[in-house]
C-alpha cells in the first residue's frame, strides 16, 4: 500500500489573493466555487495534486523547508520578468555567468520558489 499526495498546501494570510497569484503564475484556474473572501482555495492543476491555500492567522517567520521548483515554456530571463511584474520578489539570484543555475523567488507572502532554466536554456547549453 502507498499514499498518494491529494495537494500542496501553503499556509498563508489572504488563501484567495495568494491563489490568484499562482493561478497566474501557473496558468491554472481557480476552484470555481473559491471567491474574494474565501478561507480555503485551490488552484487546480492538470496533473498531479492541487495547490491548496489555507487562512491561517500567524505570519511566515522562517524559510520554507518544502518549496515548488517552476521550469517555464519560456526562457527563465523571461519568466523571472514575468513574475516579476506579477508581484514576485528576486530573494537569491543563484545563476551563473555560463547559464546554469536558478534563481529564488518569493509569492507575494514572502513563500519562497525557484525558477529553473527552461528546456530551450538547457539544450542551447548542451555540447
Amino acid at each position: 500500500m502507498v499514499s498518494v499526495v491529494q495537494n500542496v498546501a501553503i499556509d498563508c494570510s489572504d488563501a484567495y489573493e495568494l491563489a490568484r497569484f499562482w493561478s497566474e503564475v501557473i496558468g491554472c484556474p481557480l476552484h470555481p466555487e473559491d471567491g474574494r473572501g474565501s478561507r480555503e482555495t485551490q488552484v487546480t492543476l492538470p496533473e498531479g495534486p492541487l495547490l491548496y491555500f489555507n487562512q491561517v492567522p500567524e505570519p511566515k517567520t522562517i524559510k520554507n523547508r518544502i518549496h515548488l521548483c517552476l521550469r517555464p515554456t519560456t526562457s527563465r530571463e523571461e519568466e523571472i520578468e514575468r513574475l516579476l511584474n506579477l508581484g514576485a520578489t528576486l530573494v537569491t539570484d543563484r545563476r551563473e555567468p555560463d547559464g546554469a543555475g536558478w534563481a529564488v523567488l518569493a509569492d507575494p507572502e514572502g513563500n519562497e520558489f525557484c525558477v529553473l532554466r527552461s528546456e530551450s536554456d538547457r539544450a542551447a547549453m548542451s555540447p
